[in-house]
C-alpha cells in the first residue's frame, strides 16, 4: 500500500496556517477521497484537553498530533496538520519518522502579527509562542511562505500544489 503524505503548516498565531492549510486542504479533497484535517485549535478539545500550557504538556500535545498524522499517512491518508508546534525536537521526530513529510513553514513580520492579531493574544501578551515564549524556528522546512497580505491565499496554495506536483492533471491519476 503507498503512504500518504504528511503536509505541516507550521508558523506562529496569526501568520496563516490555518487559513492557507485549510484552503490546501480543501483543494486536495476535492482530488483525493483519503485527506484529512487536523488543525491545532479544533485538535486540543479531541485528545489534548487533558494537558495544560507548559513545554512539557506543548511536546506531548504536537506528538500526540504527529503519531495521529503517521498513523494515517502509514494507511494511505494524507494528513494536511496545521499547528504551532514550537518545538524543533517535534519537527525532527517528524522528518525521521514519518516517510512522506513536507514542512510548509508560514513566515510573517512581527508587524503583520499585530495587525491580524485575531485572538487577541499579542495584546495580552502572556504564554504566547514568539512574544514570551520561545519559538525554535524551523530551520529545514520543504516551503517558506511569506504571508504579509502581498500574495492571496489562493495565490499561495497554487504554488503550493505546483511545488509539490499536485497540479489538476497529476493529481486525477
Amino acid at each position: 500500500m503507498e503512504k500518504g503524505t504528511v503536509y505541516f503548516f507550521t508558523g506562529l498565531s496569526g501568520a496563516g496556517k490555518t487559513t492557507l492549510g485549510g484552503l490546501f486542504h480543501r483543494r486536495l479533497k476535492s482530488r483525493k477521497p483519503n485527506v484529512v484535517l487536523l488543525d491545532g485549535d479544533l485538535i486540543r478539545p479531541v485528545y489534548n484537553e487533558d494537558i495544560g500550557y507548559g513545554d512539557e504538556d506543548r511536546v506531548k500535545g504536537a506528538s500526540r498530533t504527529f503519531r495521529v498524522a503517521k498513523m494515517l499517512s502509514d494507511q494511505g491518508i494524507d494528513v494536511v496538520v496545521c499547528s504551532i508546534c514550537m518545538y524543533g525536537q517535534v519537527r525532527r521526530w517528524n522528518r525521521e519518522n514519518i516517510e512522506n513529510y513536507k514542512e510548509i513553514y508560514i513566515k510573517v513580520t512581527r508587524e503583520t502579527l499585530l495587525a491580524r492579531n485575531q485572538k487577541n493574544l499579542y495584546t495580552a501578551g502572556k504564554n504566547v509562542v514568539g512574544v514570551d515564549l520561545p519559538f525554535d524556528e524551523p530551520r529545514a522546512s520543504d516551503m517558506i511562505i511569506s504571508n504579509d497580505g502581498s500574495e492571496t491565499p489562493e495565490a499561495i496554495v497554487s504554488r503550493l500544489e505546483a511545488s509539490f506536483g499536485l497540479t489538476e492533471r497529476e493529481a486525477a491519476v
